[in-house]
């Protein structure tokens, strides 16, 4: 096992290539050791080359919402009525602080996610 932090684009591709070769691996045997070794050098990486960012917090609900398969109706009472749950869900207006305490509990999101700045419609 020779592996090495990667700093180009061509090394970054040999190391990917490596990782695929090794993905199914036997836990335990020396190819997995290498795999979980490549796979933080892959990561880390791809943490400065290659970033992604976050989803603005009305993103993150819709997201979360779509895999909870909640509508709009099920957030009445967490943001508020029926109107302003379409307001802030279409960017009318913001989210509050007790809009963002709620919603982290309802939907499991961090209140870090939720607390950044969006744009308005």
């Amino acid at each position: 096992m020779d592996i090495k932090i990667i700093k180009n684009e061509k090394e970054y591709q040999v190391a990917l290539a490596r990782l695929e070769l090794l993905f199914d691996a036997k836990i335990g045997s020396l190819e997995s050791d290498e795999a979980d070794v490549l796979a933080l050098v892959i990561d880390d990486y791809e943490s400065k080359y290659y970033p992604i960012e976050a989803p603005d917090p009305i993103e993150a609900i819709k997201i979360r919402m779509k895999e909870m398969h909640l509508k709009q109706t099920d957030l009445i009472g967490v943001i508020g009525g029926k109107s302003r749950v379409s307001e802030v869900l279409n960017r009318k207006k913001k989210l509050t602080i007790d809009m963002v305490r709620k919603l982290t509990n309802r939907l499991n999101l961090s209140p870090e996610l939720l607390i950044h700045d969006y744009k308005l419609n």
